[in-house]
């Protein structure tokens, strides 16, 4: 049974091609840089599309004993260096914890794909057998999170989400409702997902890519761009970090899902509505209390013309009055790790008073007229933000966080 205890959020730690850290991934969120480039972990030559938010600058040692990385993709690299600053973040000492009351949540769309080409390669340039075992066991898509616990020596079940784009959200509901329900004292929650060809030609054959520019709500939006990158969050009760005067980035008051099992890639309003009235339930608020939402946004036409639309049928009128930005303008989508990173930003809106913008934006489009914060950030008083994430096959998953304002002890 609930016991229905407070759970917040006391570190961040991000991996991201406009910053590694939450000091350099904010400050450039807020300055809107862009983090897309041309892609130089492979030769694109070849392919239709040469564009996207890779991580140029991670330096995996820094996070990671040189002997253990030939043990580990670069998706597990990603989410323990996001882990392990996350932790610092939060004054956590993870030798001094409890590991009995402390697990792990993570979601990824696309898991080790770079293990994948890896033995694709071997495979057409040399044969099956040249495949080797140890190359084969990092592949799992599991063995991400069973890095991250293995090397923190967690003891609460590991979780893995597989929910594509919206994982990240999911992974954080979970972890949400393990603290609350007292399974769990403390719970690292977020997503990952590395740069790899899979992405890269999958997303340019659904012609769902845009040649360099990603630009949410525009007119002329062309496409998505694929990114890179890990978010995670530690999550923990509201009385213990108030025990030990942890900074407190936000509380989770909720969480809304909902499957509307329509199409493989196409979005359906009537899921993303009955996923963000959900969240409002559960979080116990109404619509004239949400300050900001950090839109899916991924800057395909259906995709954002879809949320808005699904948006102006949630808040009524109210949809011009509340900022609505998408940070994928300046990362490009990075899958699993998404809504992870966009948590981030909510947490930190929330305790900066400052919005993100959606860069890129230049010619109005009447069928997504919303406050997108267009091309420089702004300052507000965000009390209650939003977190909005959709996934191919309908899943669809939106996070509320709420400041805090006055604690009662």
């Amino acid at each position: 049974m609930k016991n229905n205890r407070r759970v917040v959020i006391t570190g961040l730690g991000v991996v991201s091609s406009i910053g590694i850290g939450k000091a350099d991934f904010w400050r450039n969120l807020i300055a809107g840089k862009s983090g897309i480039s041309k892609i130089e972990a492979f030769d694109t030559s070849a392919y239709e599309r040469h564009f996207g938010g890779e991580v140029k600058n991670f330096k995996s040692e820094e996070f990671i004993d040189k002997r253990k990385l030939k043990h580990m993709g670069r998706a597990s690299q990603m989410a323990l260096a996001a882990a392990r600053l996350s932790l610092e973040d939060a004054g956590l000492n993870i030798k001094k914890i409890d590991k009995a009351k402390m697990g792990v949540c993570l979601g990824t769309t696309m898991g080790e794909a770079q293990i994948l080409e890896e033995m694709d390669k071997l495979w057409v340039d040399k044969g099956e057998k040249d495949i080797g075992h140890k190359t084969v066991i990092l592949f799992p898509t599991n063995n991400i999170v069973g890095n991250l616990a293995n090397e923190l020596q967690l003891k609460v079940d590991s979780f893995m989400f597989a929910n594509a784009c919206s994982a990240g959200n999911y992974s954080i509901g979970y972890a949400f409702d393990l603290i609350r329900s007292g399974k769990a004292d403390v719970m690292l929650a977020g997503g990952v997902d590395a740069f790899s060809r899979v992405n890269l030609v999958g997303f340019s054959r659904l012609y769902a890519m845009a040649p360099e520019v990603c630009r949410p709500f525009d007119l002329n939006r062309e496409g998505m761009l694929v990114g890179e990158g890990a978010g995670m969050l530690l999550l923990e009760t509201l009385d213990s970090a108030l025990k030990r005067k942890a900074t407190i980035y936000a509380e989770i008051l909720g969480y809304g899902l909902s499957c509307d099992a329509y199409h493989m890639t196409a979005p359906k309003e009537e899921g993303i509505v009955e996923c963000m009235r959900r969240g409002i339930k559960e979080a116990g608020i109404k619509i004239e209390d949400v300050d900001y939402i950090s839109a899916h946004g991924t800057g395909t036409v259906q995709n954002d013309k879809t949320e808005c639309s699904a948006i102006k049928k949630v808040f009524g009128a109210k949809y011009k009055e509340i900022p609505i930005s998408s940070i994928k303008s300046m990362l490009g989508h990075t899958m699993g790790a998404a809504s992870a990173i966009e948590a981030i930003s909510c947490c930190l809106t929330i305790k900066e008073g400052v919005i993100a913008p959606t860069i890129n934006y230049q010619t109005p489009d009447p069928e997504c007229d919303v406050d997108c914060v267009p091309n420089h950030s702004r300052k507000a008083e965000v009390n209650i933000a939003f977190n909005n994430s959709y996934a191919f096959g309908g899943n669809n998953a939106c996070l509320v966080f709420k400041k805090i304002v006055e604690v009662q002890k």
